[in-house]
């Protein structure tokens, strides 16, 4: 496999994981969040990822968002299923679970908290490659991770027969850049900012899109990447600096949320839109008053509020 493997391009958020108020995992609101996000006519979702509170589902609640995904938009989006584990066995299983549910494909870090070699890294992927044939999408969030995947790592990896694109979160801005030109050829590659800079990359030397989070903007994200597919730069200069003002009011430069935390600020947010994102599960705590009147003032802004 390699980039002409997958069509994969434009906006693919993690989107949130639906609880009740008391911690049940929601599957009428998830189909509900899905039905919007198709109708928002994204070019498709990241199922279970961190913003989908990946460490606190179940192997079983995994596995149910998966089949639960695939089943409801069927052709509607492209879908992948956030594999993040701490052990190689477990991200097999999980890999597992999203070929047996039909998925596209599925999106892997390192194991977190490990701070792995690069040669473990190498070993990880790879066990999970040989595993489970289905595209696979390389995952750097150092801040998540505690490691930075550079242009020479991720250019190993993306030997591997399954590897199909690489998600760069790095908040290193020159190895990002680096990587790109490096990978651009043999993998597809998402991170491209919603900016000038962004605009540049993507007209002159390459990239394919942005995994996002939550896509509280709707359809305003994949149509910046549209109208950048078309060539009309105004349009997604404009739609761009849409997206910007929640970068800059909700999240810091390596990707952290400003206040409280950011399953909580973009299921708040959705919520405020109607679309039923439901509560977070603990260790996460729902937003405060206060935090709640930021993500407000942000939405009111955007004109996004009914």
């Amino acid at each position: 496999m390699d980039r002409d493997s997958v069509d994969w391009f434009g906006y693919l958020p993690a989107v949130t994981t639906p609880f009740t108020a008391t911690g049940e995992l929601d599957l009428a609101a998830w189909r509900g969040q899905l039905d919007w996000l198709a109708a928002e006519r994204l070019h498709g979702v990241i199922v279970g990822g961190t913003t989908g509170e990946w460490f606190s589902l179940s192997e079983h609640e995994r596995a149910e968002l998966f089949r639960t995904a695939a089943e409801r938009v069927g052709d509607r989006l492209t879908v992948l299923g956030g594999c993040n584990a701490y052990t190689p066995a477990e991200a097999i299983r999980h890999a597992e679970a999203a070929r047996d549910a039909g998925l596209h494909g599925i999106l892997l870090t390192p194991p977190p908290y490990v701070v792995p070699t690069r040669a473990e890294v190498v070993a990880f992927y790879r066990a999970v490659s040989e595993a489970v044939d289905l595209p696979l999408c390389v995952y750097n969030w150092p801040r998540g991770t505690g490691v930075d995947l550079d242009a020479d790592l991720l250019l190993e990896l993306s030997a591997l027969d399954t590897v199909v694109a690489v998600k760069n979160s790095t908040p290193d801005f020159g190895g990002f850049v680096r990587s790109l030109v490096a990978l651009r050829h043999r993998v597809r590659y998402f991170g491209i900012p919603t900016n000038e800079v962004g605009i540049e990359l993507m007209t002159t030397i390459g990239g394919d899109g942005l995994m996002g989070a939550g896509a509280v903007l709707g359809a305003d994200h994949p149509d910046f990447f549209r109208a950048l597919r078309a060539g009309d730069l105004d349009r997604a200069r404009m739609l761009g600096a849409r997206d910007r003002v929640i970068m800059e009011d909700w999240f810091g430069p390596d990707y952290g949320a400003r206040f409280g935390n950011a399953q909580a600020i973009m299921k708040y947010a959705l919520t405020l839109r109607g679309v039923p994102a439901g509560h977070v599960r603990a260790p996460l705590l729902p937003l405060t008053p206060a935090e709640q009147d930021r993500v407000r003032a942000t939405m009111t802004q955007l004109d996004l509020l009914p």
